[in-house]
């Protein structure tokens, strides 16, 4: 029986610095699965690593050490080119700041990656409104940053990293600069449509209730992962994708 492709595997990273003339081991022989529509909760405690990690799965930054997969393909030896077209049609990045770009509403905030991307712009900006709706944005699509909420914001931020249908979705943190009631349900907000058009996610969070809705729990301590929980996971139920 043939193995089922993990949409991301992590296999003996290690990653270290140098600070003061002293070398510093952040990540050490660390491995990880993410297998296809599964959604996984990546949590530790402050300084521990979490954004390295995310860095690396994201291709943002090299491994001192160890191999990248996504969807089966090796990534460690690919070149800057491949790597920027890998995260262009295959990653989704949600940050815990929404770095919108503020001289364009909403929808456009939306729209732009799209057509980066070479859609056509009627689709880009029907998906842009298809996901800004769903995120309960009806009536804000043509409001720039400044005139929407935090919660609002990141929900855009949100809408704009699945706007190229990643197959993969790296969030760190990404309601961490938000009161405790917005955050909670924007992460829901994010956890449900992110397992209803059935993508893999890895997410960082200090949540630990939000932690616990996931399909897995990873802790990272002391530079390696262990594996915490695994649940069973829910079924893709949504087919706009």
């Amino acid at each position: 029986m043939n193995k089922t492709v993990s949409t991301l595997e992590l296999r003996d990273i290690s990653k270290h610095f140098y600070q003061g003339g002293q070398r510093l081991d952040v990540l050490k022989g660390l491995n990880l699965e993410v297998k296809p529509q599964e959604v996984v909760a990546l949590v530790g405690p402050s300084g521990s690593g979490k954004s390295t990690l995310l860095q690396i799965a994201g291709l943002l930054e090299r491994p001192s050490g160890g191999q990248v997969f996504l969807d089966g393909t090796d990534c460690s030896t690919a070149n800057d080119a491949l790597r920027t077209s890998l995260r262009r049609d295959y990653l989704g990045f949600v940050y815990q700041y929404h770095n919108l770009l503020a001289d364009f509403d909403a929808l456009e905030n939306v729209v732009l990656p799209q057509l980066i991307a070479g859609k056509a712009q009627a689709a880009s900006k029907e998906k842009a409104e298809w996901l800004l709706v769903r995120l309960g944005l009806k009536e804000r699509l043509k409001h720039r940053p400044a005139e929407l909420s935090g919660g609002e914001q990141q929900r855009v931020a949100i809408a704009r990293a699945l706007a190229n249908t990643p197959k993969m979705l790296l969030a760190d943190e990404p309601t961490g600069n938000l009161d405790p009631n917005t955050s909670d349900n924007v992460f829901l907000e994010l956890l449900n449509i992110v397992k209803e058009t059935g993508l893999s996610a890895l997410i960082a969070t200090h949540n630990m209730d939000l932690a616990a809705k996931m399909d897995k729990e990873v802790v990272l301590k002391n530079g390696t992962l262990v594996e915490k929980r695994t649940t069973v996971k829910i079924k893709n139920n949504q087919n706009f994708y």
